[in-house]
């Protein structure tokens, strides 16, 4: 019987735009776009993610490898917040709904330690009744350490729980310890496959 529902952060319940934010701190199209993968690629989001060290050790790391973008970096710090773009359309309503139903909720992202910030902003959060955020444990998924973390902190059996990721890899990451799980498009596609797989 599912009794948790499990969900990723970034792109099922926020949306974020580094492409945009980018270009609007950024005027120099040349420059934005020469500047944008230094930043926004796997290795250094990864990096963050982990945190292994803290944050803003990180971020001076990268600007001494990075010295001619050391503006661009420093006002990615300092407006970070502004990345968020809002709520996923539709997921706060929903949410809402399945705590009703009596579900309980929990988030399991990467995102580094500024995930505060973006918690704080969003009322959505609030109806979490708990979280696993990788830049506090110091590993990433689809690594299985980080589901473990979350069963064992929650006592959460994973055969009583749905996981939903944007990023398939990190759905299969959740399957290969036995919850099941949704990969997400959006509000109205991931209900109707969770009432799918409640109903089955």
């Amino acid at each position: 019987m599912i009794k948790n529902l499990i969900f990723d952060f970034g792109k099922v319940l926020v949306d974020y735009d580094f492409e945009a934010f980018f270009h609007r701190h950024i005027p120099d199209t040349a420059r934005c776009r020469a500047f944008t993968p230094v930043l926004y690629n796997e290795r250094v989001q990864q990096l963050l993610d982990r945190e292994l060290k803290p944050y803003d050790d990180l971020m001076e790391d990268l600007i001494r490898e990075n010295r001619e973008y050391e503006r661009e970096i420093r006002t990615f710090n300092e407006h970070y917040t502004e990345i968020v773009t809002g709520e996923v359309p539709g997921m706060r309503e929903l949410l809402a709904r399945l705590k009703a139903e009596g579900y309980r909720l929990y988030g399991l992202t990467n995102w580094c330690s500024k995930v505060y910030h973006t918690m704080g902003q969003f009322d959505i959060f609030r109806l979490l009744d708990g979280q696993v955020i990788s830049s506090e444990e110091h590993v990433i998924k689809p690594e299985p350490a980080i589901y473990e973390i979350l069963f064992e902190r929650f006592r959460l059996r994973p055969e009583e729980c749905i996981f939903t990721d944007d990023r398939p890899m990190n759905v299969d990451g959740g399957r290969r310890l036995g919850m099941n799980g949704i990969v997400f498009r959006n509000a109205a596609q991931y209900e109707k496959e969770l009432r799918q797989l409640l109903q089955a």
